[in-house]
């Protein structure tokens, strides 16, 4: 058997483990558990009330539902989530109808149904949505693998010989600093010499192009700039992301840069900026989609006439029942020519279609085939999921780092397989000469980029000259002299007696994973973000002495929980939790929307950026075990989300042990600050 073949159908048996184990876990968690601790878990909204109904693309009725109860509360239901949406009234038939979330927003939901009808048991209340376990990203992930395999003598068979070669012996896996044709201007204004070289790789390459962009390096800027310029070549770009918020992200750089740009999907956010690029609000803007909707909702009231029970039922009625069933399939029918034509003509003039990775296989995009699809962050993509959008083009373009993190594998065995292991990985060292680094990083100082500029990036980083001696200052007096703060500092708890704990609670509590969290540490982390505050006039009246964003972060969830807790009852620090605003003085793209204080994983933090983080590594024990600290990647992703200062705090005799964070302690020590935290306990 050849060997992408052989590729394919490892593929294909690591995926139905990593399925099997999802449900496993969803069964466990979710369904096997009563509604009231459903509810509690927050995978569960009960009860709730409809506010409004009405009807989506192609046959499928929408609610919109809203809570009653447990407001603002914290849950696990996310936007793509298939869901069921239920009544507990007694002497109900059929009561649950599937459906997939469109969008939540607080305490608010939007859900598409897998019906042509909204269910007449609505009026009866005793409502709830359940989340169900997702099958159909599995189903089109496998489409995608088997289309891929069987594809013969065509651009997709050639894409896969190419991206599923051997790697050449003694492959180079870190990245080289890149070298190229100088910076030409009308590759993009504003370009560094990386970046301009990297949208002539996308312009001119035939097949695979690989943009590697570590952290601040402008690789959203590049993408961006290389689209605007395939779109005047090209009808339409794919342009594709794993998660919904990062095809967000996309979908408002592309239409800030003037494009015309439709969002295909499931959208996370109702955002002023993102809503109106999405296809519904495109149909529904048009003038015939109020005659569509006409059509639709009357088709629906012969379909419920037909339904109605009578006592008689005789040759006239049934003749009736006919006539009516009749009536609602032509209109159904027109209905769905008349969208069919508009579908065809907002997708057809789009420039841009973004979406997600399993969004590309949506029914609306199944006639169209591009000429190029741009995969971001396709570092965080499972490969299988990574087909499904190359499916559709005849050269792509994969963009993200390696380095970050990497894609959620719930099987360990099929991670340990080979699962966890990404495209975009695997053409670091199958093409080398297909790899561009960018090179030049627009965040953070740079002796906050030096430690993962060192270890991950072989010291090909370089920090711009706007940012690369910009260190946080507070004013000394009521004057405008300032001091500075060391832009990185390392708290070593080593000797406190600060051991991590597992879990605060007992019985519904103890489900958390048996996380990890460490109190004595959160509060040293309390005690330096007072001090840093304390050095901030109350009330400053010079933009430059605002407050600086501020974020924390930890590996564990459960460290996350206890620091988020504690600033909330703490008077001073939970009002930093509102919206911040001064935001836009400190940066004109956050437009306030961003809270002061952000409190989160790691993994929750990835895309964002703060002026100072704070990192809670938790981890303390006799047994130097540092668990998964070790996935390094995920330190690279925390420290360099910091702008202008990065504090680190952890146990140096249990992390020392290990090589990764020997370097790390040793770095601090020569380009930062080493404190003790018997320096906070006076």
């Amino acid at each position: 058997m050849p060997a992408d073949q052989n590729h394919f159908n490892h593929l294909r048996s690591l995926l139905q483990r990593e399925r099997e184990e999802d449900l496993q876990q969803y069964l466990q968690q979710v369904r096997e558990r009563p509604l009231a601790e459903r509810v509690e878990r927050g995978h569960t909204w009960y009860p709730l009330q409809v506010v409004q109904t009405g009807f989506s693309l192609g046959e499928k009725a929408y609610v919109v539902v809203e809570r009653t109860a447990r407001l603002n509360e914290p849950h696990q239901l996310r936007a793509g989530q298939t869901v069921s949406f239920f009544t507990q009234a007694p002497h109900v038939h059929q009561p649950e109808k599937q459906g997939i979330i469109n969008y939540v927003e607080r305490n608010r939901m939007k859900i598409i149904l897998q019906s042509r009808d909204v269910p007449d048991w609505i009026s009866l209340g005793q409502l709830g949505v359940d989340q169900l376990f997702d099958d159909r990203s599995y189903q089109e992930m496998m489409k995608a693998l088997e289309k891929v395999s069987q594809a013969k003598g065509n651009r997709l068979a050639e894409l896969r010989a190419l991206l599923t070669r051997e790697p050449a012996k003694n492959a180079k896996t870190h990245p080289v600093p890149m070298t190229g044709k100088p910076a030409e201007t009308e590759e993009g204004p504003g370009l560094n010499a990386s970046q301009q070289a990297a949208v002539r790789a996308i312009l001119e390459t035939e097949l695979v192009t690989v943009i590697h962009g570590p952290p601040g390096t402008g690789k959203t800027t590049t993408l961006v700039a290389a689209i605007t310029q395939l779109v005047e070549k090209e009808n339409t770009v794919l342009v594709t992301a794993p998660s919904n918020t990062a095809a967000d992200l996309l979908t408002e750089r592309l239409a800030d840069a003037g494009l015309n740009v439709v969002r295909i999907g499931n959208v996370s956010r109702i955002d002023e900026h993102i809503l109106p690029h999405t296809l519904e609000a495109i149909l529904a803007k048009h003038p015939e989609s109020k005659n569509i909707k006409k059509v639709k909702i009357q088709a629906a009231e012969y379909r419920r006439q037909a339904r109605q029970h009578k006592r008689s039922f005789g040759y006239e009625e049934r003749r009736e029942r006919e006539h009516l069933k009749h009536q609602a399939r032509e209109l159904e029918a027109w209905a769905n020519t008349l969208e069919a034509r508009l579908l065809e003509q907002i997708l057809s003039s789009a420039q841009a279609i973004t979406c997600t990775l399993v969004g590309a296989a949506h029914p609306v995009l199944e006639p169209y085939k591009f000429r190029t699809c741009i995969i971001d962050e396709a570092a965080q993509a499972l490969e299988p999921a990574t087909w499904i959008p190359i499916t559709k083009c005849s050269r792509v373009v994969l963009a993200g780092d390696p380095f970050q993190l990497p894609p959620t594998v719930k099987s360990m065995e099929a991670a340990r397989a080979g699962l966890n292991k990404t495209l975009i990985e695997r053409c670091l060292e199958i093409m080398p000469e297909q790899v561009h680094l960018l090179d030049v990083q627009y965040r953070m100082h740079r002796a906050i980029m030096g430690f993962s500029n060192e270890y991950f990036y072989d010291g090909a980083l370089k920090a711009h000259d706007t940012v690369v001696e910009r260190q946080l200052s507070a004013p000394k007096t009521d004057s405008h002299a300032f001091s500075f703060f060391e832009p990185v500092v390392f708290i070593d708890t080593a000797g406190t007696g600060f051991e991590e704990k597992i879990n605060r609670g007992t019985g519904k509590d103890s489900s958390r994973y048996q996380s990890k969290y460490n109190p004595e540490e959160a509060l040293l982390v309390r005690e330096h973000l007072i001090k840093l505050l304390n050095r901030f006039p109350e009330h400053p009246e010079a933009p430059e002495a605002c407050l600086p964003s501020i974020g924390i972060l930890s590996p564990y969830r459960e460290q996350v929980n206890y620091l988020e807790e504690m600033v909330r009852e703490d008077a001073a620090l939970s009002k930093l939790l509102l919206p911040d605003p001064n935001a836009a003085l400190r940066n004109p793209e956050s437009e306030g929307r961003n809270a002061l204080l952000s409190i989160n994983t790691i993994d929750g933090f990835q895309g964002q950026e703060r002026d100072v983080i704070y990192i809670s590594l938790v981890r303390s024990n006799a047994k130097h075990d540092i668990g998964f600290l070790s996935d390094y990647r995920r330190m690279n992703v925390a420290m360099t989300r910091a702008r202008k200062l990065l504090v680190v705090i952890g146990d140096s005799a249990t992390i020392g042990n290990n090589a990764f964070y020997a370097r790390l302690l040793e770095y601090c020590e020569r380009e930062g600050m080493y404190e003790t935290a018997w320096a906070y306990m006076r």
